[in-house]
């Protein structure tokens, strides 16, 4: 006879359930992600609201050029009344990205729910830019609010492999050209100490645009003081980092609305004039 016998299925601690077990618990899984639905405006008396509706197809056909390689359109709100500032505010809505220019006069840019379509708000700016990116978040991006430094003397305590991807990441920022493909360092797959992480950031200061990209969680974007070196950042639902990088290009595309996401904006677009006439 086998001297060992396995006890029978069924018994022994855990197999059975315990009181308050009747149902098992999961952890969350992602939610709250953003779909386009379709807004229909309440107007009354299109007249009123003319100026409004003929923007709006203005919005349209830039949307359909750019969309084709054209360049970006900007549309001035400010010889707008607040009827008409209230039916565009309305139709546009909030889309999935929003950022922060700072500079002269610092800006607040808002995606709407037609992508590229950004509502672009300051002291003494009003208006709506239809593109991948607002232009000024181009050309104020790496301008310094903290300046990059450059090392000297001896690193500090803890910081390990941070002057290597440091060397690497400016000598790409040096050599960079437009049509270069995005040049990534992914922190998250390399060994690296909270001293490093510091060190970094002191090392390569910070830039004026600050971009957060909305869906399954968060990504932030944040420029850096150094010429095309972005800082991306991608957190779940639960606001947990799950991927930390280093982007060397002159805007990580998650930042960008796709020549597709342009065409059918317009689309979208004209279906609501309709809809409103």
């Amino acid at each position: 006879m086998n001297p060992f016998n396995l006890p029978p299925t069924g018994f022994g601690p855990g197999s059975q359930p315990s009181e308050g077990d009747d149902e098992l618990t999961f952890m969350p899984l992602p939610s709250g992600m953003r779909t386009y639905s379709a807004h229909l405006p309440d107007v009354e008396n299109t007249s009123r609201v003319a100026p409004a509706i003929a923007l709006l197809k203005d919005v349209a056909a830039a949307c359909d050029a750019a969309s084709r390689g054209g360049p970006g359109a900007g549309f001035d709100l400010s010889g707008l009344d607040p009827e008409n500032r209230a039916l565009l505010a309305e139709t546009l809505g909030q889309g999935e990205v929003s950022m922060r220019l700072r500079g002269i006069p610092p800006l607040m840019v808002q995606e709407s729910v037609f992508a590229g379509v950004w509502a672009v708000a300051g002291q003494g700016v009003q208006r709506i830019e239809v593109g991948p990116v607002p232009e000024a978040a181009r050309t104020r991006a790496f301008a310094p609010v903290r300046p990059a430094l450059t090392p000297v003397g001896d690193r500090p305590q803890g910081v390990v492999n941070a002057p290597a991807l440091l060397a690497e990441l400016l000598e790409k920022s040096v050599t960079w050209q437009a049509g270069d493909e995005p040049w990534v360092v992914n922190l998250s797959l390399l060994p690296h100490t909270e001293e490093d992480l510091a060190w970094l950031d002191r090392m390569l200061g910070e830039g004026a645009v600050t971009i957060l990209s909305r869906g399954y969680g968060n990504c932030r974007v944040t420029a850096t003081a150094a010429p095309q070196v972005w800082r991306v950042q991608y957190f779940n639902s639960m606001d947990t980092l799950i991927l930390d990088t280093f982007e060397v290009t002159r805007m990580p595309e998650v930042a960008l609305a796709a020549p597709e996401d342009l065409a059918d904006s317009g689309a979208r677009i004209l279906e609501v004039l309709e809809a409103i006439r």
